[in-house]
């Protein structure tokens, strides 16, 4: 065809190796070779053809969201004859059926995000990583939080629910790890922001969530309800982070954390990783922000509680042990998503591990055995019908030593040496020691021996030493004082 721009048809397919027939048969009929091929028909009768108007149409107009597979049972139930070989043809045709007349779908529209408007919220699921603390299952889940534009993050392990300390507490550590506040905070239909409560907890949640924006100057917004996609800057977000956490997880061997502290130094470290792989649209972006207030505003609910006679209080369902000096005092409590404060007006008398309830028919306990050892030594047998015994024991040998004492048929010698061990723990500090030697005891078939422990653990008081203090003669002030003249003398003949 290049030739024939220049050249007769003859000339043309000389050149380029045709007949003169072929040439003026191209002349005559321009389209390519593949665009004369006539399409394949049916090789075989179309077994749809008996039930699709009759049946299968009607179903689907009827049900538009029917999967295929659901068509094809009714289908098979009401031919029982029918060939189950047919599914693949019926989801071919059913795809092209809805492609033509099927319901109109909803739109994604794609945004564009500038540079410091928009921030984004949310919590997400992590328990199929399967962390543990200690070597006890950890239940949790992360805040998150992602700047729309530049893809900065944050997560914040919660221990909790969704609540609003927990939103309040992961917001404020994000925007001052960023150092600066974007212009809208946006989050799916968060029950601690907005008003999806009951009517008696709607009113105080909403107005906490608006004085936390007002504080910081963001202007509250949320997605639809159940349109995730709305979200989308943050919900994809989300498969990334566990995912990145995953693969670290591989690396490191291991999901069991020594502490709290241990596993949430670790997510801040991925969380880094990510964000320093943004680091010049996260700069770009920090231009863009509105400067930080400040401080920080509360990210915490305060309660007033009584101390009861039990030596502890009762939060949302949970007792919490406190040292029994409080015993009869109102305390203010500051809840905190994983820890309580508590105050004597205003002066701090301790910080508590939250608790929670372990399900809807039963509360929990958090109990500290140093706040009520000293109580229990004179009512030992008290151990017996506990309420909180085994929250009581601080580690597992002790409980293991008082069910051992107990099978031996002795229940008061059982919970005098079980309190007597207690007592020496807290006494000489020496919790995880002792239980060491307790559980060496009871794995060698033996019951540890109070008297001996004693020994080991509560030496006898050493002698106080005689101490001989001799005092300086006054004299030698009067030495000083005459080499500190003669000294100045010397200095000012020299000045001469």
């Amino acid at each position: 065809m290049t030739y024939r721009l220049t050249l007769s048809p003859e000339a043309a397919a000389a050149k380029a190796g045709f007949s003169k027939a072929s040439a003026y048969r191209i002349e005559d009929d321009l389209r390519l070779p593949s665009q004369k091929k006539v399409p394949r028909g049916r090789r075989r009768s179309d077994p749809l053809v008996p039930y699709w108007d009759a049946e299968i149409v009607p179903i689907l107009k009827a049900a538009p969201g029917i999967r295929v597979i659901g068509v094809l049972d009714e289908l098979r139930r009401r031919h029982p004859d029918l060939n189950p070989n047919i599914r693949r043809t019926l989801e071919r045709r059913i795809n092209a059926w809805r492609a033509l007349n099927g319901p109109e779908q909803d739109v994604i529209f794609r945004q564009e995000h500038e540079p410091g408007r928009l921030g984004l919220s949310d919590f997400t699921d992590t328990s199929p990583l399967g962390i543990a603390i200690a070597g006890e299952t950890l239940d949790h889940r992360l805040y998150h939080f992602r700047l729309a534009f530049s893809g900065f993050e944050h997560a914040h392990v919660v221990l909790g629910g969704e609540s609003f300390v927990a939103l309040a507490e992961g917001l404020q550590n994000a925007l001052w790890a960023l150092g600066g506040v974007p212009r809208e905070h946006r989050s799916d239909s968060l029950s601690a922001a907005f008003r999806n409560l009951a009517a008696d907890a709607r009113e105080d949640l909403t107005q906490r969530y608006a004085a936390l924006m007002g504080h910081y100057g963001m202007a509250p917004t949320r997605n639809n309800a159940g349109i995730a996609h709305e979200n989308g800057s943050i919900e994809s977000a989300h498969g990334h982070l566990k995912r990145a956490l995953e693969d670290a997880l591989l690396l490191r061997g291991t999901r069991d954390f020594i502490s709290l502290d241990a596993y949430r130094a670790f997510v801040d470290e991925i969380v880094g990783r990510r964000n320093a792989n943004l680091a010049k649209r996260i700069a770009l972006e920090k231009e863009a922000l509105a400067p930080l207030p400040k401080g920080r505003t509360t990210d915490f609910e305060e309660k007033v509680i009584p101390v009861t006679s039990s030596g502890g209080f009762i939060l949302r369902r949970v007792f919490y042990t406190v040292p029994s000096r409080l015993i009869g005092h109102r305390l203010r409590v500051r809840i905190f998503d994983d820890r309580l404060e508590c105050f004597l007006g205003v002066t701090p008398v301790g910080t508590l591990r939250r608790g929670r309830p372990v399900s809807e028919n039963h509360g929990g306990h958090v109990v500290d055995y140093r706040h009520v050892i000293h109580a229990l030594r004179r009512k030992p047998m008290a151990l017996v019908n506990l309420v909180y015994r085994d929250q009581l024991f601080p580690r597992a040998a002790y409980k293991r030593l008082f069910e051992t004492l107990r099978e031996h048929g002795d229940d008061r010698r059982a919970c005098k040496v079980t309190v007597e061990l207690l007592a020496l723990a807290h006494e000489r500090a020496c919790e995880a020691e002792l239980a060491e030697a307790i559980a060496t005891a009871l794995d060698a078939g033996r019951l540890p021996d109070l008297a001996a422990l004693r020994d080991r653990f509560r030496p006898e008081a050493a002698s106080i030493p005689s101490v001989a203090v001799k005092l300086a003669s006054l004299d030698v002030y009067d030495e000083l004082a005459s080499v500190s003249v003669v000294s100045a003398h010397s200095n000012l003949g020299g000045a001469a």
